[in-house]
């Protein structure tokens, strides 16, 4: 689904991210009208680690959102994710170009949407594999509530988010507004995107993404 030719062998890299992301490209485009401005399959872990938000478990609270600023690095620590972030915008069919095929293993991030620390949901996206080995976000499956993100951004400051949320949506039921919306406006939000369940050979693309969504919690310099 991504937009012009694609170097032999990389057939598999984008597509499981590109769909999911083409209809974040739809569902901005109608805020727009309605408000104005490997082996054949990922990691099978996600379709079963997905444990949303446990009953009862205890969370920090929220920290207020930061100055907008980009994002320069991410890193997960309980998932061996650190990874320099890239900015990156809407192709033409209206999907996010996600890194290059010769980049597996750098994140993207919608560089017109929020940024991470800020108000708002902010949008990171990474490969889980590509033809032969694991990509930047293969892990991200295993993503248990609780866990930390840190977000290093251009002016030296590190956000510092928890997640709260780990869900795979299959592909025929995924909601572009319950994905990309915010859980609550007045927080500083983060979403790391991947492909997940299987490889669908005919359609040439995964059946599910994963979606871990997370929250700012603290911050430091």
């Amino acid at each position: 689904m991504a937009s012009g030719s694609r170097p032999a062998g990389t057939g598999r890299l984008v597509t499981g991210v590109a769909w999911a992301l083409l209809l974040l490209g739809l569902w901005l485009w109608g805020r727009e009208v309605t408000e104005g401005p490997g082996g054949g399959s990922a990691p099978t872990t996600g379709d079963i680690a997905a444990v949303g938000r446990p009953f009862g478990a205890a969370l920090p609270p929220a920290r207020e959102p930061l100055d907008p600023v980009a994002p320069r690095r991410v890193e997960v620590p309980s998932l061996g994710i650190d990874a320099p972030v890239v900015a990156r915008g809407l192709d033409a069919t209206g999907a996010i170009d996600p890194p290059p095929y010769e980049m597996p293993h750098t994140v993207g991030w919608f560089g017109a949407g929020t940024r991470p620390g800020a108000a708002g949901p902010a949008l990171l996206v990474g490969h889980v594999d590509t033809e032969t080995r694991p990509a930047v976000f293969y892990g991200l499956s295993a993503a248990r509530a609780g866990a930390k993100v840190r977000v290093t951004r251009t002016d030296g400051s590190v956000a510092e988010f928890t997640v709260d949320d780990v869900q795979v949506y299959p592909r025929e039921r995924f909601d572009a507004s319950e994905v990309y919306g915010a859980r609550d406006p007045r927080r500083a939000e983060l979403r790391l995107i991947t492909c997940g369940g299987t490889f669908d050979r005919a359609a040439n693309a995964y059946t599910a993404n994963v979606v871990v969504s997370a929250y700012l919690t603290s911050a430091t310099r």
